[in-house]
């Protein structure tokens, strides 16, 4: 959906990010996470500044430990930025929405 913000599984992860014709950013999260709780709002923000240059998913790292072990997530929120199935950026903590869009502009 265009502008809001996919909560997404292993099962999905190919098809929604690594296929995807638009750079996406990957938050991996947790629902225990304050931090993550506090970027939650500023993801949905970017998601609808974005909708039509930027995909936005969430991966919850409590279900699908094996996603955060293959990006080597250590903390979180810990948010990838891939484009063309390759990660070309990473970032982690909770950022404000201008932090977060000064940091993914370049790229979209």
């Amino acid at each position: 959906m265009a502008g809001a913000v996919l909560e997404i599984g292993g099962s999905q992860f190919d098809q929604e990010v690594l296929q995807a014709t638009l750079p996406v950013l990957v938050d991996f999260w947790a629902p225990w996470c304050g931090p993550c709780k506090m970027l939650g709002p500023v993801l949905e923000e970017v998601a609808a500044a974005n909708d039509s240059r930027l995909k936005v998913v969430k991966v919850n790292v409590d279900e699908n430990p094996d996603l955060a072990q293959k990006y080597e997530v250590m903390g979180i929120p810990a948010m990838f930025l891939f484009k063309g199935g390759q990660v070309i950026e990473s970032f982690t903590g909770a950022l404000s929405k201008q932090a977060l869009s000064d940091k993914i502009d370049k790229y979209i």
